[in-house]
């Protein structure tokens, strides 16, 4: 799965978690993005489906870089 975000060094690997259910994945930031107040990070279908928010559009989540 991938994501956009502001400023991020691109590429870079993120691990996103949805506060509301505590699934957690890991994304490759390769774009920029969003551009929409309010929010910090886009993610691609396929991660909003595995963090369980893709119905919804939008959730609350903690990202943190990870280091490999």
């Amino acid at each position: 799965p991938s994501a956009a975000h502001k400023y991020l060094p691109l590429p870079m690997l993120v691990r996103v978690t949805n506060l509301d259910n505590n699934r957690s994945i890991v994304v490759r930031v390769n774009d920029r993005g969003p551009f929409v107040d309010g929010r910090v990070i886009d993610l691609s279908a396929q991660a909003a489906k595995e963090l369980g928010f893709y119905e919804k559009g939008t959730a609350r989540v903690k990202i943190e870089s990870v280091y490999r």
